[in-house]
């Protein structure tokens, strides 16, 4: 009796848990197709009396929207290739290969973890505009193409890997580059996937190093086009809630395609870590 109390009581914690963090989606999703006049009421409905496309239209109206959405679209998929690419290079560099300082050098790397974003972003900043990649995708996308967490994150799932595979590779004589590509990635399967998603939904949801580093508004990923065509003296819900939507549809997809590995990663690097 006492199990059974507990299961349920878990099972309920769990509802009310989901209720909890889906509420805040279902209201966005609502609120793009409500009216004006039922947004801000005195007595609130969760979903409109009359659904309506006003929100949606205004937003392709007032944004270019396939300009935007190409500029996100390339930015979020070079971010999660570039990273997924160097970050795992980098991983098996210091997980798998000897060379002196490696520890000290990877210690390092660490350290630099501890130094917030905003400090690093100006500095970031003059060396693009010292090389010209300013208002260009090569200026958005090549300083978010390593990361020191993600380099740690997959170099922990990498030192798993017997070393005997690596030595019976070599003795065949594949080089080190074919035992990255041919043997570690496939067996890193769960890891990288979980990489890209945090590199894909990361990148796509940014705002400030894409309204830094593009300067004309036909460079604007879609979050900055969407900040920069609200109204200045008022808010128009619908139009930003209609524009939230379409930008979480992308991240969510991506995230339920790559859910079966994303969850076998987080729980490897739950118990390798």
């Amino acid at each position: 009796m006492k199990k059974q109390l507990s299961k349920t009581a878990f099972y309920a914690f769990m509802l009310i848990s989901v209720a909890i963090t889906l509420f805040p989606f279902i209201w966005m999703i609502s609120t793009s197709f409500k009216p004006p006049d039922e947004i801000f009421t005195k007595h609130p409905s969760l979903f409109p009396s009359r659904f309506t496309l006003d929100g949606y239209r205004q937003l392709f109206a007032a944004v270019s929207m396939w300009t935007h959405l190409f500029n996100s679209v390339i930015y979020a998929v070079f971010v999660t290739i570039l990273s997924v690419l160097f970050n795992s290079m980098a991983a098996y560099a210091f997980a798998k290969l000897r060379f002196p300082g490696r520890e000290k050098l990877f210690a390092l790397l660490l350290v630099t973890m501890m130094v917030p974003g905003q400090v690093t972003m100006l500095p970031v900043f003059l060396i693009l505009k010292s090389m010209g990649l300013l208002n260009t995708y090569a200026g958005l996308i090549i300083p978010g193409s390593a990361a020191v967490f993600a380099i740690f994150m997959i170099r922990q799932f990498m030192a798993e890997i017997p070393e005997e595979i690596l030595e019976a590779a070599r003795i065949d004589g594949l080089s080190e580059f074919s035992i990255f590509w041919r043997i570690i990635l496939p067996l890193c399967r769960p890891i990288i996937a979980t990489l890209a998603v945090f590199s894909f939904i990361g990148a796509w949801n940014d705002f400030l190093w894409p309204l830094i580093i593009m300067l004309r508004e036909d460079k604007y990923t879609l979050p900055v086009a969407l900040a920069s065509a609200n109204g200045q003296y008022n808010t128009d819900w619908a139009f930003l809630m209609a524009g939230a939507v379409v930008v979480v549809i992308p991240a969510v997809l991506i995230f339920l395609l790559a859910q079966k590995h994303y969850i076998k990663g987080i729980a490897a690097g739950a118990v390798k870590g």
